[in-house]
């Protein structure tokens, strides 16, 4: 196990015990972390319940409005002020409304909105709170982190190719991408290292709402050449860029999709 003992690090979009920031957050609490996490208002209790379940002081939580650069300061101040500087980083929000998604919910009557009637205001809020958000992080964090800090996020190969149910989701992860590469350039002589995980689907209460998810899944254990991936496969990979080991890697996208991205036609089903 990598040695993580007196390392601080700050998570962003933990929503529940199936988010994948959370799989990150537990991961890192194991290593030897002292983890704090930020939640929303109908998600504090929650987290609060599994940072007590697992061990983790949940005092070092608090509710953050990605949106809202004073909360973010006051979150990552107050983190800093308790505990010392901060070492790592995981942005893990996401979020697009049915619109960017173009898909209704089972419970509608409504008919999936086209991807060339995607509201510009939506498209923009889910700019602003899935990707924008790791500039105003970064932006808010950086007198406070340690000068070999590493920075991670999430990502999707929707960003690259035609997955026609994530629709406007998949420019917003593309921008994602770019933003990745630039602030790997832009932090380079603070030495912070900036990289993210491209993961597989993993069946968490966000993907569980987009249209033909299981599908995919079933599609990803006949193509992926090692077949369709967990939680624990992306944290496990998120702990190499939360150590030492990553020090010289920076504008990274790694993918953790059993393969998946490298096939063209899916393998037959035996």
């Amino acid at each position: 196990m990598i040695n993580n003992n007196n390392k601080v690090a700050l998570v962003f979009g933990v929503r529940n015990e199936s988010s994948l920031a959370f799989a990150i957050a537990l991961k890192l609490h194991q290593s030897g972390c002292k983890v704090a996490i930020s939640y929303v208002d109908e998600t504090k209790d929650e987290v609060h319940f599994l940072m007590e379940k697992a061990g983790m002081d949940a005092s070092l939580s608090a509710q953050v409005d990605i949106r809202n650069e004073h909360e973010i300061n006051d979150f990552i101040a107050a983190i800093h002020h308790k505990i010392g500087a901060i070492n790592y980083i995981l942005h893990g929000i996401a979020f697009g409304n049915q619109k960017v998604m173009c898909h209704s919910l089972p419970s509608s009557n409504e008919p999936p909105s086209s991807y060339l009637e995607i509201p510009f205001d939506d498209l923009m809020d889910s700019f602003n709170i899935s990707a924008y958000s790791l500039i105003r992080v970064c932006r808010v964090a950086k007198p406070y982190l340690t000068k070999d800090a590493s920075i991670l996020t999430l990502t999707y190969n929707a960003s690259q190719k035609v997955f026609p149910d994530y629709a406007g989701m998949s420019i917003i992860k593309a921008a994602l991408e770019n933003i990745v590469i630039y602030l790997a350039h832009f932090l380079r002589e603070e030495c912070i290292r900036v990289n993210a995980i491209s993961a597989g689907l993993v069946l968490t209460t966000s993907s569980g709402a987009v249209t033909g998810i299981r599908k995919l899944r079933k599609i990803g254990k006949f193509t992926a050449p090692l077949g369709n991936i967990s939680a624990d496969d992306v944290a496990n990979t998120s702990l190499y860029y939360f150590s030492d080991l990553s020090k010289k890697v920076t504008g990274n996208i790694h993918f953790v999709d059993g393969g998946f991205n490298i096939m063209g036609v899916s393998k037959d089903e035996e």
